[in-house]
Formats: C-alpha cells, sequence, structure tokens
C-alpha cells in the first residue's frame, strides 16, 4: 500500500486511540499527525497488520513521551514557580545579567557530554532518561553528573571567590 492509501485507511482509527488515550482533540491530532510523519520519513512497508501494529505502537511511544514531558514540566514548575513578573531593581538586573554570562561561559567550557548532562538533568530529566540518550548505563549516570557538576564549579570560578587576601 502506497502512504496516501494507508494514511486515508488508518487515520481515523488512529486518531480515535489517540483522542481516548489523551482525551484532548488537539494533543491526538498533533500525536497523530506525528506518527504519520515519522511512518513517511522512515519508509515503514509491509503487510497492512505490521504497518497498523507500528503505528499504534509509534503513538504509545508518543503519548507516553509527551506525558513525562508534562509531568517533568509540572514538577519543575512546583519546584521553582513562575512569579509575577514586577520591576526590577536596576542593579538587581545588572548583577542577574552578569551572573548568566558567567553561567554561560563556563557552561562553554565545559565538554559537550558534561554541558549537555548537566542540562538535562537541569530540564528535569530522570536519570534513567539521561543514560538512554547518551547511550550509558543508568547507575552511573550520578557519578557522571557529580563529575560534570565538579567540573562546572570549577569552570566557573566566579571572581573575588578564590582570590588570596595579601
Amino acid at each position: 500500500m502506497d502512504f496516501e492509501t494507508v494514511f486515508d485507511e488508518m487515520y481515523p482509527g488512529l486518531f480515535r486511540y489517540c483522542h481516548r488515550l489523551t482525551g484532548d482533540a488537539d494533543v491526538a491530532d498533533d500525536i497523530t499527525q506525528e506518527t504519520f510523519v515519522r511512518l513517511y520519513e522512515r519508509r515503514v512497508e509491509g503487510a497492512e497488520e505490521r504497518v497498523r501494529a507500528w503505528l499504534f505502537r509509534t503513538a504509545i511511544h508518543l503519548v507516553r513521551d509527551r506525558h513525562r514531558l508534562r509531568k517533568n514540566r509540572r514538577r519543575l514548575l512546583e519546584a521553582n514557580p513562575v512569579l509575577p513578573a514586577g520591576t526590577e531593581l536596576p542593579d538587581r538586573a545588572v548583577e542577574r545579567g552578569e551572573d548568566v554570562a558567567r553561567v554561560r561561559v563556563a557552561l562553554d567550557r565545559l565538554k559537550d557530554r558534561d554541558r549537555e548532562m548537566l542540562l538535562l538533568r537541569y530540564e528535569g530529566f530522570s536519570y534513567r532518561e539521561i543514560a538512554e540518550a547518551f547511550d550509558v548505563a543508568a547507575e552511573s549516570v550520578g557519578t557522571l553528573l557529580a563529575r560534570a557538576e565538579r567540573r562546572f564549579t570549577k569552570a566557573y570560578d566566579p571572581p573575588g571567590e578564590n582570590d588570596d587576601a595579601s
């Protein structure tokens, strides 16, 4: 079967399934479309049953990924609530800008893997998710992150903190 035929025949059922899983028609539509995009990009072919199974399995993974992302965002927002923006005092704005610049410089000094691991952890990824992203054992992620944090701290080294008073 060609892609258009598969799309026309399987889209309604896959959409209904995704809608039942998510409870939101817009989300279901997004996931269903993303599933078909992946089908097209990966050029999955075979018997109708095989393609149908692939579509539903892929949609399930996309629903789970979306749920995990929402859960991580919710957890981060609870830990770091977004407060209404007030007028920031000019001196505090300058200090914050300097802090951000120092952090960026420190991150740029790190090896790619250290920087990427730290940023994923900061974004709320679990050790298991980080392990999958870097193809390492989940048990080693804590050690790798601790080492990356030490390297970041050394690279950050804010001016004046380690200066010896003579």
